[in-house]
């Protein structure tokens, strides 16, 4: 997994794992939850993966949305 940014050092999320059709998330509490396009969207992983890539924003656009995960 790679680490996330977290460019303001407010989120809940330390880590990342982009695939194809998903992404892993590992929050700072451990517990790891698995995104997919089944389970969320094609619209809502896209997006994920571009605020993963910045280290901005991934937490809050989860919690906001409430995007649904596949596996925790």
């Amino acid at each position: 997994m790679e680490a996330y940014r977290d460019v303001n050092g407010d989120s809940g999320i330390s880590a990342y794992q982009i695939g194809d059709e998903g992404i892993l998330v590992r929050f700072t509490s451990g517990a790891t939850y698995i995104y997919t396009y089944g389970s969320a969207g094609s619209a809502h992983i896209e997006r994920m993966k571009i605020l993963a890539r910045a280290g901005n924003g991934l937490n809050a656009y989860i919690i906001k949305n409430r995007v649904p995960y596949s596996k925790k």
